[in-house]
C-alpha cells in the first residue's frame, strides 16, 4: 500500500493524553504569530512594486515600460531583475540564516529562535519604511529576510513539539494560517495606502512590517520553553513539570519515557549535519528536500508575490488588481480553516492529494484562458469584466486548493517526521529548500512570463502532477503518530521500510 501504516498509539501501546489544555493552546496561538511576518512580507512586496510613487523613486525604467503604449506585449511589461531582486533578496536571506537559526534552535531553544527573528525583522522594517535609495530597500529586505529565516526554523518546530499528538496538525497549521492572515492584511493596507495622494503610501505599507515583528517579538519573552528542548539541553526535570502542565495529566510517563530516550541517542549525536544523510535518516531528508521544493513550484508564490501585478497584466485596472489580490488573499485565509478541521481527521495523504488534483485543474483552465485572449503576442483588446472576473474566479479556485492541502501541509509534515538528535538540522534544510526556490520563482517569475508567456502556467500545473503522484506513491500518513515514534512509519512503508534497520 503506497500510503503506508497509520498508527494510533504511543509507547507501549498506551495512547498518549491527547486533550487540549488552554496553557498549550495560548502557547502555539502565540508562537504561530511568527507566521504573521512571512505572510506580511508575502502579501505587501506585490502590491508596494505595483504602486506607481514606489516604481518612479526606485524604479523609473519599470515604471516608464509599464506606462508605455497599450500595444506593449502585456507579458513582458514588468520584466525587471532589479524589481524582481527587491522582493527575491529576502528569500536567498532567509535561505543562509536558517542554518544560524538551526544552531541557535538546539543550543539556546526555540524560543530565543523566534525572539531573534522578530528583533531582526523590526530593524529591517524601519529601514525599508525610511528607504531613500535602492541599496537601502535591499538592506532592509536582507533584515526581513534573517528573520524570516529563524521564525521558519523554529515556529513549526515549537508547534509540533508542543502539541499533542492528535491535535499536532490542527495547532501546527496555526502557523500557515498566520502566514494567510498577514497576506490579507497586507493587501488591504496596500489597498488603503495606494489612496494617498503624492505616491508616499508605499512607506507606509513597508514600515508596517514593525506590527507582526513587535507581536512575535514581545509575545516569544512569554512563551514556556517545549519539554523536548529542555530535555534536549539537560533540563529534565523542567523538562517533565512542563510535559505534566501542557497535557493536564501526570500520566505522562510513556511520552517523557520516549524524549528522554530521544534526547538519549540526540547527545551521541555530534554532527547533525553529517548524521542526517546516513542511509537511515534517508525517508526524512527526501521529504524535508521535495515537499518545500514542490511547494514552490506549484506557482503559489507567483500569485502572492505579483498578484496585483499579474492581475494588471492581464487587464484589470490599479484599483480593481489591488482588490483583487485582497479577494485572493480572503480566499486563502478562510480556506486554511478547513485544513485546520480536517487535518487531524481525515489525514495528511488525502489533503495533499484532493488539493493537487484541484490545482492541477485551475492551473490549466487559466493557463488556456490566458492564452486564448493573449495568445503568444501578448496583446489583448476589449478584455471583458465577466472573462477578468473568470480568471479571477479559477485563481481562487486554485489558491483555496493549496490554502487547505500544499500551503500549511508543506510546513506541517516536514516538522513532524524528523527524530530529536537532527530535528533542528532537517528542519533548516526545509526552511533553506523553501526559502532557495521562493527565491528562484521569484527571480524568474517576470522573465519567464515574458518568455513561456501562458506556457508559465501549463509548468506549474505539470509540476503539480508530479507532486500529486510523489505523494501517492511516497508520503506515509503521520497523523495521530506521537512525534517520538514517527520512526514506525517509516519502517512499515513499502517503500522507505528498506531504508531503516529495526
Amino acid at each position: 500500500m503506497a500510503g503506508g501504516a497509520i498508527l494510533r498509539t504511543g509507547n507501549g501501546g498506551n495512547d498518549y493524553p491527547g486533550k487540549m489544555t488552554l496553557f498549550v493552546f495560548l502557547a502555539c496561538l502565540v508562537a504561530s504569530s511568527g507566521g504573521l511576518i512571512f505572510g506580511y512580507d508575502i502579501g505587501i512586496s506585490g502590491g508596494v512594486t505595483s504602486m506607481d510613487g514606489f516604481l518612479v523613486k526606485f524604479f523609473p525604467s519599470v515604471y516608464r515600460q509599464e506606462k508605455e503604449d497599450a500595444s506593449t506585449n502585456q507579458y513582458c511589461r514588468f520584466d525587471s531583475q532589479l524589481l524582481t531582486a527587491f522582493t527575491s533578496s529576502l528569500y536567498l536571506a532567509a535561505l543562509i540564516a536558517s542554518f544560524f537559526a538551526s544552531t541557535v534552535t538546539r543550543a539556546f531553544g526555540r524560543k530565543w529562535s523566534m525572539f531573534g527573528g522578530g528583533i531582526t525583522f523590526l530593524v529591517g522594517a524601519a529601514i525599508n519604511g525610511a528607504a531613500e535609495s535602492v541599496l537601502m530597500l535591499l538592506l532592509g529586505r536582507i533584515l526581513l529576510g534573517v528573520g524570516v529565516g529563524f521564525a521558519s526554523q523554529s515556529v513549526p518546530l515549537y508547534l509540533s513539539e508542543m502539541a499533542p499528538a492528535n491535535l499536532r496538525g490542527m495547532l501546527n497549521i496555526g502557523f500557515q494560517l498566520m502566514i494567510t492572515i498577514g497576506i490579507l492584511a497586507a493587501n488591504l493596507i496596500n489597498y488603503a495606502t495606494s489612496k494617498i495622494k503624492g505616491g508616499w503610501g508605499w512607506r507606509i505599507s513597508l514600515a508596517l512590517a514593525a506590527v507582526p515583528a513587535a507581536i512575535i517579538t514581545l509575545g516569544s519573552l512569554l512563551l514556556p520553553d517545549t519539554p523536548n528542548s529542555l530535555v534536549e539541553r539537560g533540563h529534565g526535570e523542567r523538562a517533565r513539570l512542563m510535559l505534566r502542565r501542557i497535557r493536564g495529566t501526570a500520566d505522562i510517563h510513556d511520552e517523557y519515557e520516549d524524549i528522554m530516550a530521544a534526547c538519549e541517542e540526540s547527545r551521541a549525536i555530534e554532527h547533525p549535519w553529517s548524521t542526517i544523510l546516513r542511509r537511515r535518516y534517508r525517508p526524512q531528508l527526501t521529504m524535508a528536500v521535495l515537499i518545500p521544493f514542490f511547494q514552490q513550484v506549484t506557482g503559489i508564490n507567483v500569485i502572492m508575490f505579483y498578484a496585483p501585478v499579474l492581475f494588471k497584466t492581464v487587464g484589470f485596472g490599479d484599483d480593481a488588481s489591488l482588490m483583487s489580490a485582497v479577494v485572493s488573499g480572503l480566499v486563502n485565509m478562510l480556506s486554511t480553516f478547513v485544513s485546520i478541521a480536517t487535518v487531524d481527521r481525515v489525514g495528511r495523504r488525502k489533503l495533499f492529494l484532493q488539493g493537487g488534483v484541484q490545482m492541477f485543474i485551475s492551473q490549466a483552465i487559466l493557463g488556456t484562458m490566458i492564452a486564448i485572449k493573449f495568445g503568444t503576442s501578448g496583446t489583448a483588446t476589449g478584455l471583458s469584466k465577466s472573462y477578468a472576473n473568470g480568471m479571477l474566479l479559477f485563481i481562487c479556485t486554485y489558491t483555496a486548493a493549496f490554502a487547505w492541502s500544499w500551503g500549511p501541509l508543506g510546513w506541517l509534515v516536514p516538522s513532524e517526521i524528523f527524530p530529536l538528535e537532527i530535528r533542528p538540522a532537517g528542519q533548516a534544510i526545509t526552511v533553506s529548500v523553501n526559502m532557495l526556490f521562493t527565491f528562484v520563482v521569484a527571480q524568474a517569475f517576470l522573465a519567464a512570463l515574458c518568455h513561456l508567456k501562458f506556457g508559465l502556467f501549463y509548468l506549474f500545473a505539470a509540476w503539480v502532477a508530479v507532486m500529486t503522484v510523489f505523494v501517492a506513491f511516497f508520503l506515509p500518513e503521520t497523523k495521530n503518530v506521537p512525534i517520538e515514534e514517527m520512526i514506525l512509519v517509516w519502517q512499515r512503508h513499502w517503500f522507505w521500510g528498506k531504508f531503516i534497520a529495526d
